[in-house]
């Protein structure tokens, strides 16, 4: 059969009033003929948004400063975060980059901090981006290696005809400045996106789909000028243009496309925040319930539609997602219990060919990767890093005969032949028995196991496919395990466990290495209730990630 282990889940006391352990058999067939879709390399993103300290929610305010103009670029914890990744991609934007103003070239307006105002669009001022503090973000962003998506200001020029509709064209003046100062300075942006949460019905402003198309026809041809006049002097790429950057709502998303005609948006990106307001009680009930986590699928199958049916020439990214809205949800945003809706939904988007998926925020907020004040990161950070270092670009199917409870994903492994698989149990108390298989060898006799279809992993590897570097009949081959739980078993802890080991800065505040557990790929494999792991088995060469 080629590709099956036994994954025997142990039951530990996670929760103090576990009555008893209950066993499950489940089966996982991985399809390793081919991939179902493909993410980018880079594939995990965070956001900096531009909230000011006294954004609030919920009597509390947790922003602190960690904004695009005032976060201290020079703590050592924050680079050493972001170059952990290699190449993070890195997305600037938020509610308040439509009030942004850029301080360069001849805009009239006053380049003042954002203030709360009443009136004001989510109740503040429009605030501004001065041109020192954009060199400043710059140069750290290449020193840490940053890919950087820019949200601009797609309101400027724009009058509020109604209750939350804006109309007119958009004004391009300020951006067009701001775009050639960066050019002239040698920045490299990856991609400009253009707006945030204006689609549909929007948040706090909307504008109609066929003059959001308009006015993305003329940033194209702006952004088109700029750099082939810039490409005279240096080599710069050209960036790719993202649009709306808002919730998904099909007949404005449609008609976007529609409008803006080929070849005009690269990417189209939504946010997506499943869990609800941050001060709804039921949220970790949400993050535990499968039901609930399986709706986000609707979002991205119709996108998908929309996409294929409307403008095949453009990718779908996740531009922003935290979860829980309004800032996050305090003492669960922050904590272990997150991480089974940020993986979870992080392998649904894959499965959809997202190509990029951006987490609200890196710092700031409940749901920042890195805490606003100390920059230690909480657990959903090395959620992530394990992601970005194990879960390669091709996408395989994997058909789960199981609980509900027992959710997983397989990727090709990350920059090495391999495969890795995702296994996420929701159930508190279940110990399962899964046996992992790959559909292309499942049907193969095997030596030991007369009278059966079914083999182990390791005579899949053996017999099926090549093992590099190894004599197959010789050599014991391993898989290596990164299994997360949290501290004390509290599922609210801050501090996450990988193989029992709590994650945590160095003295000299490096990120720890991720060491995974390194088992025979025969032996039972342990994931607890309530648990993460990420089961990697190198060097296993099929079809689908060739």
């Amino acid at each position: 059969m080629g590709f099956r282990a036994s994954l025997l889940v142990f039951t530990v006391a996670f929760l103090p009033l576990i009555l008893g352990e209950i066993y499950e058999e489940a089966r996982l067939v991985i399809d390793t003929s081919k991939t179902v879709a493909e993410t980018d390399a880079n594939y995990i993103c965070a956001t900096i948004d531009w909230w000011p300290q006294d954004k609030c929610n919920y009597n509390t305010c947790p922003w602190g400063s960690s904004s695009a103009v005032n976060l201290d670029l020079s703590h050592p914890f924050l680079g050493n975060a972001i170059q952990a990744f290699k190449n993070l991609r890195v997305r600037v934007g938020g509610s308040l980059q439509d009030q942004v103003m850029y301080d360069v070239g001849n805009s009239s307006s006053p380049c003042h901090p954002f203030k709360k105002e009443t009136g004001g669009l989510f109740g503040f001022s429009k605030g501004c981006l001065h041109m020192d503090r954009w060199d400043q973000l710059n140069n750290f962003f290449k020193k840490t290696g940053v890919i950087l998506t820019f949200g601009l200001n797609a309101l400027h020029g724009r009058h509020h005809t109604e209750r939350g509709v804006w109309g007119g064209d958009w004004d391009r003046h300020n951006a067009y400045d701001f775009i050639n100062y960066t050019l002239s300075k040698g920045y490299h942006v990856d991609s400009w996106e253009f707006g945030n949460e204006l689609s549909g019905k929007g948040v706090g402003a909307s504008v109609g789909p066929e003059q959001y198309g308009k006015d993305s026809i003329r940033l194209n041809t702006m952004i088109d000028e700029l750099y082939s006049k810039s490409n005279n002097m240096m080599q710069l790429i050209r960036p790719s243009l993202v649009a709306p950057g808002g919730f998904y709502d099909k007949v404005w998303f449609d008609k976007l496309l529609q409008s803006s005609g080929p070849r005009v948006l690269n990417v189209m990106s939504h946010h997506m925040y499943s869990l609800g307001p941050g001060n709804d009680g039921n949220i970790m009930k949400k993050i535990l319930n499968p039901d609930h986590l399986n709706k986000a699928s609707f979002v991205f199958s119709n996108l998908s539609s929309t996409i294929q049916e409307n403008g095949p020439w453009t990718s779908a990214w996740v531009g922003e997602s935290g979860g829980a809205y309004n800032s996050g949800a305090r003492d669960i945003s922050n904590t272990f219990v997150n991480t089974f809706w940020y993986l979870d939904q992080l392998g649904m988007a894959a499965k959809y060919n997202t190509k990029v998926y951006c987490r609200q925020s890196l710092i700031g907020g409940f749901y920042g990767l890195l805490n606003k004040t100390t920059y230690i990161p909480n657990p959903d950070y090395y959620s992530a890093l394990l992601w970005n270092r194990l879960m390669g670009k091709g996408v395989l199917h994997v058909n789960i005969t199981a609980s509900q409870y027992l959710r997983s994903y397989a990727h090709c492994a990350k920059q090495r032949v391999g495969v890795t698989v995702l296994v996420i149990n929701l159930s508190n108390q279940t110990m399962y028995n899964v046996d992992v298989q790959s559909n292309n060898y499942a049907k193969l006799p095997s030596k030991n196991q007369t009278g059966t279809n079914k083999r182990s992993f390791i005579h899949g590897l053996k017999e099926s496919v090549s093992w590099i570097g190894n004599k197959a009949s010789d050599e014991k081959v391993y898989r290596e395990e990164y299994h997360l739980t949290p501290e004390g078993g509290n599922l609210r802890s801050r501090v996450m466990l990988l193989n029992g080991q709590p994650l945590q800065l160095t003295e000299l505040g490096d990120i720890p290495s991720l060491l995974p557990a390194v088992n025979d790929v025969n032996s039972p494999l342990s994931i607890s209730p309530y648990s993460v792991k990420f089961v990697v088995y190198p060097n296993f060469i099929n079809q689908g990630c060739i």
